[in-house]
């Protein structure tokens, strides 16, 4: 049984911040250095999609979304690939990740190995996840919920680097699992919950990864939307396509009347926005009290049963649609400029 160690302050701790074993069949991509020229993107092992969430500014409710997002493409999955898709989900925010609260997986221990000295993603609800907050010791108290990560940002490229290339995302596999056996089937389609910016995260995945699409969450406030159009500046700037546009907590619901408040403004900047750029509105997700429950709970809205139109459970379903709907789009656009 092997054993990683994560590195904090030992000397040369930024080449393997994780504490993974040394492994000599899974080479790591290069960083881009400054005169070598473009290195080229290459694909997440054992994953069809990769689909980044991002906002640009925090506390607009992104990884609320990438969790129901997640939950949400496997539940409509059948529809569009006449299965269920395999779907998993990736917390990148390093320095504040929610993910295992989300998903309620938080103080489970740490992350299994493969024989090759990859991390194993935890699963809940049927979607395996990784996050750094499954990967940092405990506190006194036996929870790591107060751990802090206080790393450089050499350190952070590193570690996000291993995130995306040292993580066996394969259906099935175990520590003793023989990796080269069949029926480990890859992911469909992986979410990527991104911290907020366009700092060195966001610079390493567009530099590394061959990312499908991106959906950008935002709320009315034009403050939040300043911040999300760096974003997706940044992501045309390294030609990632954008999926849509994502309008968190549009209005709130009353639970007792129906009635609906739009408490943060109107849309009508967000609707620009969308209209400016040609990309599609993919959900209006309204805030009801029961959603900030759910998730302080580790239980996203997508599984809670609501059908009611206009309720947050039926905007993250529409949502998943939607998504799966631009997803072929961007697939057909990808083999026409191949074909030309």
């Amino acid at each position: 049984m092997w054993f990683r160690q994560l590195c904090t302050t030992a000397r040369r701790a930024h080449e393997n911040p994780l504490g993974l074993p040394r492994n000599n069949e899974r080479f790591p991509p290069l960083m881009p250095r400054r005169g070598s020229g473009p290195q080229p993107k290459r694909p997440i092992p054992n994953v069809k999609r990769v689909i980044a969430v991002a906002s640009g500014k925090g506390g607009v409710g992104k990884s609320t979304v990438a969790v129901n997002l997640a939950l949400g493409l496997a539940a409509t999955s059948k529809d569009v690939l006449g299965r269920r898709a395999h779907i998993g989900l990736l917390d990148l925010d390093l320095y504040g990740p929610s993910i295992p609260k989300l998903m309620h997986l938080e103080d489970l221990g740490e992350p299994e190995l493969t024989q090759q000295h990859a991390l194993l993603p935890l699963i809940n609800y049927s979607i395996p996840c990784m996050s750094m907050g499954f990967l940092l010791p405990p506190q006194s108290s036996g929870s790591n919920a107060d751990t802090p990560v206080v790393w450089r940002g050499l350190m952070v490229m590193k570690a996000v680097q291993q995130l995306l290339f040292d993580v066996d995302w394969r259906a099935g596999m175990t520590p003793d699992a023989d990796p080269m056996a069949p029926g480990h089937d890859s992911l469909d389609v992986l979410v990527i919950d991104m911290p907020p910016g366009t700092g060195d995260v966001a610079l390493s995945l567009s530099q590394l990864v061959l990312v499908d699409g991106a959906v950008i969450v935002s709320t009315p406030q034009e403050v939040a939307l300043v911040d999300a159009r760096k974003g997706i500046t940044m992501f045309q700037k390294v030609q990632v396509p954008i999926l849509g546009l994502v309008l968190n907590m549009s209005h709130f619901l009353a639970p007792d009347t129906g009635k609906t408040y739009p408490i943060f403004g109107p849309a009508h900047h967000f609707e620009a926005l969308a209209q400016r750029l040609d990309v599609p509105i993919l959900g209006r997700i309204p805030l009801e009290m029961h959603l900030t429950q759910g998730s302080d709970h580790g239980t996203p809205e997508v599984l809670r049963p609501n059908d009611a139109p206009g309720s947050a459970h039926a905007s993250l379903l529409h949502m998943a649609r939607q998504t799966w709907t631009q997803l072929a789009r961007a697939d057909m656009a990808r083999d026409k400029l191949k074909r030309a």
